[in-house]
């Protein structure tokens, strides 16, 4: 077994990285153990394959003054850099190949909370520990001189002189650093943000419009087939108007989920997402939020449910819980089909405007949500944190990018195999009976259903077959694209839709809870009580901004 001694100054976040380390490490089977050390004079004796020692960036000198007396105690060391966002507040940048090249010490640059650089952190160790013992560092000369304090503090302060720049004195610079401070500057990082969010939603809609009408065409032609070779009768109808009508409708959205997460990949992978986070964390900050709330706000618009288990990492129990409660108003991605089908069909000119309007308009309530939560008797407290890591800019992996993507449409595929497919099938049967005429909707089973919540949808500019909508979408939201083309045969512009009604549609989906499994997981990570509470204030809020949007919209329009 590899064993490695974590060393570090107080609060420098050594525990939370060894803790971090040590999990992937037993996850993926590496034969490491990790342990803390307080001092260098704490190795002396002791035998450490590797020591790890963990340096805050913006107590660069003091961190770095305790290297040479490691090397005096242990040959073998690696040095992870962290806080390197709170370094580029204070208007600096440090050139880490540079350091690394002067110190003679391997190093790497890791977050705990946005788990950065973790897996290479680990390689590097067992790289490190495998090699013999090295003479060549370059601090090794100062043994010689027997060094003292004095001695160690100028050859840090020589080390730091060559690779810590001063924004105002950029010429040393990188090219990276320089684009870093644009995009971290909240002037300039945030219409910079939101041009980015545009592109993305343009090229999802103008791009993946050409496959989503191959894939309809084919799933009429393939209907239209199937109706000229089989007998009319309740099979040739479950198949044709239920199956493939529900299923060919979420089916034909694949290419616009492909385009999206692609785009999205390439923003985690670079390293662009961070700072996102960052940029937002100061503007949270501002409203008495927790810095570290963005992180599972943004893994959100994938799956509310991973991002909901995410917020395990933080660690006060109010504010963990109260993130939970934000999440659900980001859009996952079982929303995006809706918002497409209606955003294509009444939003022409202005597809890429109204997208962000809705993620914008889910960002904003959550934050309004969250100040109010804030001054009640549960979550009620001071808070300080703040994002706390700045990963490098990397290059995407074509391999990275592919598996994101395979893995977000594998996901949506699997619920169309499963829970769209039943919903459809069962869709269709309340259609179909008990009258077995698809024609004479108004007397089937579910017609009673959409009677009956109707009288409360009305205000809303809601029918009883959209109401019957936002119910089938309880499991997963994908299922209201396929039952709104089964009631209408998949031409929503002929079902009393208006540009009004359709904008106050896809509010009311955006705003009531986003499926069973992320209620299922509240209920486990926060409680019964919040869960509960989850699904009431989201229904009431959902139904009160719909109904407000519908009712102020009509005196205009």
């Amino acid at each position: 077994m590899t064993k490695i001694a974590v060393i570090g100054l107080a609060k420098s976040g050594k525990s939370s990285l060894t803790h971090a380390l040590q999990g992937i490490a037993d996850v993926e089977k590496r034969d490491l153990q990790f342990v803390e050390v307080h001092h260098p004079d704490d190795l002396h004796g002791h035998a450490y394959d590797v020591v790890l020692q963990v340096v805050d960036s913006t107590r660069l000198e003091e961190s770095l003054m305790l290297t040479p007396h490691i090397i005096d105690e242990q040959e073998k060391i690696v040095i992870a850099i962290g806080r390197y966002d709170l370094l580029l507040k204070t208007d600096h940048s440090l050139n880490i190949p540079k350091l690394e090249q002067l110190i003679g010490v391997p190093t790497c640059r890791v977050s705990v909370r946005l788990n950065y650089g973790l897996p290479n952190c680990l390689s590097i160790l067992q790289e490190v520990a495998a090699r013999p013992a090295s003479k060549a560092h370059p601090i090794y000369h100062l043994r010689d001189q027997e060094g003292d304090e004095d001695t160690y503090r100028a050859y840090v302060h020589g080390i730091l002189t060559e690779t810590l720049t001063h924004a105002k004195d950029d010429k040393h610079q990188t090219r990276l650093e320089k684009i870093d401070k644009v995009l971290t500057n909240p002037w300039s990082g945030f219409p910079i943000m939101m041009a980015i969010l545009y592109f993305v939603f343009w090229c999802t809609f103008t791009l993946g419009a050409y496959p989503q009408e191959w894939i309809e065409s084919g799933v009429d032609w393939l209907s239209e087939w199937a109706r000229g070779v089989m007998d009319e009768g309740w099979f040739s109808s479950l198949l044709i108007d239920g199956v493939l009508a529900g299923v060919g409708a979420v089916l034909a959205f694949v290419p616009n989920i492909v385009i999206l997460f692609f785009f999205i990949s390439l923003m985690e992978d670079s390293g662009y997402m961070a700072r996102e986070a960052f940029i937002m964390d100061t503007i949270m900050h501002r409203v008495g939020l927790h810095g570290r709330s963005f992180v599972p706000m943004l893994m959100g618009f994938g799956c509310n449910v991973p991002a909901i288990m995410a917020a395990r990492d933080i660690q006060n129990p109010k504010d963990r819980v109260l993130t939970m409660l934000m999440v659900p108003f980001m859009s996952c991605s079982a929303r995006l089909p809706v918002y497409m089908l209606f955003v294509d069909t009444f939003f022409e000119r202005h597809k890429a405007l109204v997208m962000i309007s809705l993620y914008a308009i889910g960002i904003s309530l959550s934050v309004l949500f969250a100040i109010i939560m804030k001054r009640t008797k549960w979550f009620r407290q001071d808070n300080d944190d703040t994002v706390n890591e700045l990963p490098e800019f990397r290059m995407p992996k074509a391999r990275n990018t592919a598996a994101h993507i395979w893995e977000r449409v594998a996901d949506y595929l699997q619920k169309i195999c499963t829970v769209i497919l039943w919903a459809s099938i069962i869709i269709w049967a309340l259609e179909y009976f008990p009258t077995q005429d698809l024609n004479d909707l108004e007397h089937s089973l579910l017609a009673s259903i959409g009677q009956f919540v109707s009288p409360l949808m009305e205000p809303l500019g809601f029918d009883w077959k959209m109401s019957v909508c936002l119910i089938t979408g309880l499991p997963a939201k994908e299922a209201i694209v396929s039952t709104l083309a089964i009631l209408y045969g998949g031409d929503i512009t002929t079902a009393g839709f208006t540009p009004l009604t359709a904008f106050s549609f896809m509010l009311f989906v955006l705003l009531y809870f986003p499926c069973v499994a992320t209620i299922a997981t509240l209920r486990r990570e926060a409680g019964k009580g919040w869960a509960w509470f989850t699904v009431f204030h989201s229904l009431f809020l959902a139904w009160l901004i719909s109904f407000a949007v519908y009712q102020i919209g009509s005196l205009f329009i």
